[in-house]
């Protein structure tokens, strides 16, 4: 399903959090990755875009959607997961993620990300009128207008190798 115009700019946050994920599953996947730079760019990524995605969702979409039975569990599943994931990404603030957790972290946030995707954007649009996803896209414009506007550009450690 095409996603409604009022949730593209949360989705494009999305894309710019699962490319950091696939890339990091690639580097762990090639050999010993040097965890700094990692945690460097994922704490980066956090206090620019993250901490305020997570923030607009909780304050508006999460609650627009829980007004459906049908959305109750999948939202409740994705706050406890900001939860898990705002620990990982202290983690990664004070350089505690080896690269073991490194790898959990890249699967549990591509895991959530797919989630929000997948079961609630998608439910959303079923379930929503045209006026309740424009109230919603108009909230989070407003949420979201701090966050990065440009994707994070890796550096020399943690950009894509040369196949």
């Amino acid at each position: 399903m095409l996603r409604d115009k009022n949730l593209i700019p949360i989705s494009r946050q999305h894309q710019h959090a699962l490319a950091l994920c696939v890339r990091l599953d690639r580097a762990i996947q090639a050999g010993e990755i040097d965890t700094e730079p990692w945690q460097a760019e994922i704490s980066q990524i956090f206090e620019q875009e993250i901490a305020i995605h997570f923030a607009a969702e909780e304050k508006d979409l999460f609650p627009a959607a829980a007004k459906f039975p049908e959305l109750r569990l999948v939202v409740q599943q994705l706050i406890a997961e900001h939860a898990t994931l705002r620990d990982l990404f202290a983690r990664a603030q004070s350089r505690d993620l080896d690269q073991t957790a490194l790898s959990s972290f890249a699967a549990a946030l591509a895991q959530h990300i797919r989630k929000e995707e997948r079961q609630l954007f998608e439910g959303m649009q079923k379930l929503m009128n045209a006026g309740e996803l424009e109230a919603i896209g108009a909230a989070l414009d407003t949420a979201l207008k701090d966050a990065a506007q440009t994707c994070i550009l890796p550096s020399d450690s943690t950009r894509p190798l040369p196949k």
